[in-house]
């Protein structure tokens, strides 16, 4: 997991160097690339069985919902600070504890109910509105995460009757061929080695993060390795200076601080929760 969220790091910061000359949706259509064609390799392996689901809707679903939050935030990057974005992005949590509870019936107490509220008005203190301290394109990153968190929503309904290759398969193949709808309006054809070395990094980073990801959740308990989500605020400070010479204000500090407490206050208290159940 901690090696999955240094990699998607890596490809947040290729992916906002890239907006300053490509448009946002072909970044993200190289970005898919690395994805389709690794499933491409699992179908010639294992065969197209991988493609056998009992709820084709919601599969199609999940592949248009993942590019959808993928371009907010690459339109989001391409402005605001990518630490900012990344600390805003924490807020996806309390909109799953939400969703959560008002599509799948799951119960939530009052505890957990404070910590989504506390988690808001962290997001609040990094984006200040009103203020013109935080560029308005972070308020993009706040759709992302919602629509990230239906996206995890559908996949949890998903993991009762499909396999987790299945729905990843499904993923990249429907967000690929999305994706590919509007390529002859922005394309720009890659002219330097810098930026197709960048683009061929991002697209087997995103790839290999993925596996990574995927494969922690496989091995332990999302209790354990989801925390460790909160690692992308240290990398992306990081790259955050090292490639743009930028860095989080005290605020940015504050706020993330108490997104990440709720956070992994909800976490806790939901594997609480699945536990006794």
């Amino acid at each position: 997991m901690l090696g999955g969220m240094f990699l998607f790091s890596a490809v947040d910061t290729q992916a906002k160097f890239l907006t300053s000359d490509y448009h946002p949706t072909q970044i993200i259509w190289f970005r898919q690339i690395g994805l389709f064609i690794g499933v491409m390799i699992l179908l010639a392996m294992k065969g197209p069985n991988i493609l056998k689901t009992h709820q084709p809707a919601l599969q199609l679903t999940r592949g248009a919902l993942a590019i959808c939050s993928g371009l907010l935030f690459v339109f989001a990057i391409r402005h605001a600070q990518l630490v900012d974005a990344v600390a805003v992005s924490f807020v996806a949590p309390f909109f799953l504890t939400i969703l959560g509870a008002l599509f799948l019936g799951e119960k939530v107490g009052f505890r957990r109910w404070s910590a989504v509220v506390v988690g808001f008005i962290g997001a609040m203190i990094i984006i200040r509105p009103g203020t013109g301290a935080v560029h308005p394109a972070v308020l993009l990153v706040v759709i992302a995460a919602l629509v990230y968190a239906m996206r995890q929503v559908i996949g949890r309904k998903l993991a009762d009757t499909d396999k987790t290759h299945t729905t990843v398969a499904y993923t990249a193949i429907v967000g690929s061929l999305l994706i590919s709808l509007p390529m002859p309006f922005v394309w720009r054809t890659p002219e330097t080695t810098t930026h197709i070395l960048l683009i061929i990094s991002m697209a087997t980073m995103g790839a290999v993060a993925e596996v990574l990801v995927i494969k922690a959740l496989e091995v332990a308990e999302a209790v354990v390795v989801a925390p460790i989500h909160y690692t992308l605020i240290i990398w992306g400070t990081i790259y955050g200076y090292l490639v743009f010479d930028q860095l989080p204000d005290i605020w940015t500090w504050t706020g993330t601080t108490i997104i990440v407490a709720a956070g992994i206050f909800t976490l806790r208290r939901s594997n609480a929760k699945q536990s006794r159940a």
